[in-house]
């Protein structure tokens, strides 16, 4: 396995290859971070490595929101929110970002656009520095068993699950020429763009194969369409692109 050192960029979200990333990074440790990146070269990949927090803060303490005098100054070092052991805090499998853009504000902060792109495992995390770096391994997307057939019937209980979430005709959503065929690409579109929470979403990254990540989306695609048939219409999602995170 091709293992890496990389800057560690903890969120409360969980990041697919292949899906597209804003980040609004507006703590010291992250923009020190992004300082890093942008002394690489613009032909070269910016690349950092996004992990889900599983127990912890992805934003440092602070005083936003309290009168000034009663607020109190606070070191956020590397691993602040995260505990000693910064590692026992996050999940163990991420994915490598590549930062396409780093926009830097007038008041230092940073807007920052990044596409993930290679599953990692995280092995061990480094808090020497002015932000966190973390060893890591490389994971490779195997196919499994029926993974062609299994997307064909994620992507129609998608579309129907689609209906469901927007409210609309069939005519008004995505259809089938603007969807993936690739089984992997269609797994990894689908866990973004459907309503879950991070447990359920890490559940899906870390999945062994392709197969076996379809076969739980199809699952829960029947189960959330059920539920959402029961629930007033609701917006739709765009489906390659997260919200903004603030770290």
């Amino acid at each position: 396995m091709t293992t890496a050192r990389l800057p560690l960029f903890p969120l409360n979200a969980v990041l697919f290859p292949g899906l597209v990333l804003p980040l609004n990074v507006f703590e010291e440790r992250y923009r020190a971070m992004m300082r890093e990146l942008l002394t690489i070269d613009e032909d070269e990949p910016r690349r950092f490595a996004v992990v889900a927090v599983r127990d912890g803060r992805e934003t440092a303490a602070t005083g936003v929101g309290m009168p000034e005098a009663v607020r109190k100054p606070v070191e956020r070092g590397p691993s602040d929110g995260f505990g000693a052991d910064p590692v026992q805090a996050l999940h163990r499998v991420g994915c490598v970002a590549d930062a396409a853009s780093i926009r830097e504000r007038a008041d230092g902060s940073y807007e920052v656009l990044a596409t993930g792109t290679t599953r990692v495992r995280l092995l061990s995390v480094d808090a020497s520095g002015p932000y966190l770096t973390a060893e890591l391994e490389e994971l490779e997307e195997d196919p499994g068993d029926e993974a062609g057939p299994l997307a064909e019937g994620v992507l129609r209980a998608f579309r129907g699950y689609q209906k469901r979430l927007a409210g609309a005709s069939e005519q008004s959503l995505t259809t089938g020429a603007d969807l993936p065929d690739d089984p992997s690409v269609v797994s990894y579109l689908v866990a973004s763009a459907v309503v879950l929470d991070v447990p359920a979403r890490q559940r899906l990254l870390q999945a062994p194969d392709t197969a076996t990540r379809l076969r739980e989306e199809l699952k829960l695609l029947r189960s959330e369409t059920a539920v959402i048939r029961h629930l007033p219409s609701l917006p739709a999602v765009d489906l390659t692109v997260a919200p903004t995170h603030l770290n």
